[in-house]
């Protein structure tokens, strides 16, 4: 798998459409969560993925600075196109570099789905809430200290 790091002025077009298809697919359709997934955060993020050698992205994230979406460097909009093949556990390896790469984060904050503790938990991210539900989705945050 090829990984790519950019930020939203670096992306191509189609990059950028097979970005939000993705995640449209995922969050909306999948989910069945109808919320707004275009949420203008995209512009001062690190897109974060990997794709197959056909050009397919198999994992996303994105990554934001301090005071985009909380007081820490977060990621969030975590997928993997196929689970429990290591993709997951992968792209956020990734998303912590491109976090410490690009913003020197100590301390990275994301809220998760509920059902997906375990991922977050073993790249060393702890719960700091209690459950709370999201656009009808049960989630906790959660953050990672250096």
């Amino acid at each position: 798998m090829n990984l790519y790091k950019k930020r939203f002025h670096e992306l191509t077009t189609e990059e950028l459409y097979q970005i939000l298809k993705l995640r449209v697919s995922v969050f909306v359709v999948e989910q069945n969560c109808p919320y707004m997934e275009l949420d203008d955060l995209d512009q001062n993020a690190i897109h974060v993925w990997l794709e197959d050698e056909e050009g397919k992205i198999q994992a996303y994230l994105r990554v934001m600075d301090k005071g985009a979406e909380s007081e820490f460097v977060s990621i969030g909009r975590v997928l993997a196109v196929k689970r429990r093949c290591g993709a997951g556990s992968r792209i956020l390896t990734e998303g912590i570099r491109a976090a410490q790469e690009f913003f020197s984060a100590e301390r990275i904050y994301l809220e998760a789905q509920v059902y997906a503790r375990g991922l977050y938990e073993k790249q060393g991210f702890r719960q700091i809430s209690e459950e709370f539900s999201l656009d009808g989705i049960p989630h906790i945050k959660m953050l990672r200290e250096k």
